[in-house]
Order: C-alpha cells, then structure tokens, then sequence
C-alpha cells in the first residue's frame, strides 16, 4: 500500500502516541514508520477483505431495500 507523506506521518504520529501514552515507551519516527509497514505487509488483507466484505453487505442491503421499493410500485393485474 502506498500512502501519501500527510497520511504517513499522521500515522507515525499516532503510532507514537500510543506507545507514550499506553506503554509509557518513546519509540522513534523510524521505528513507527517499521511498525506500521509491518502491520501492513502482515496484516493489511484482513483488514483490506474486510473492508470488502462490509461493503458487499452494505451494497445487498441497499439492493434489497430497492427491490422491495420496486415492488411497491407495481400495480394489481386483473
């Protein structure tokens, strides 16, 4: 995954900032930046299907919500 340096380093930042604030461990930008890209490389597809999986629900419940709106239109046949 690439990032842009905004997105990068509102990362390291928080990354960092857990670690001071949880831990009560200073962990370098470096070490943050090492962190988050192993995070990514480890664990970047379950949270990436994930993602997938969430939408694909949202979108069959927008579709069945459409459905069912459809059908309300139709009109009797005699």
């Amino acid at each position: 995954m690439k990032f842009s340096k905004e997105e990068k380093e509102r990362m390291v930042h928080k990354i960092r900032e857990y670690f001071e604030q949880e831990l009560d461990v200073e962990i370098g930008g470096f070490q943050a930046e090492f962190l988050i890209d192993f995070i990514g490389d480890e664990f970047g597809a379950y949270f990436y299907n994930r993602g997938i999986y969430d939408a694909e629900a949202l979108l069959n419940s927008k579709v069945a919500e459409i459905s069912d709106a459809l059908l309300e239109l139709e009109k009797p046949v005699s």
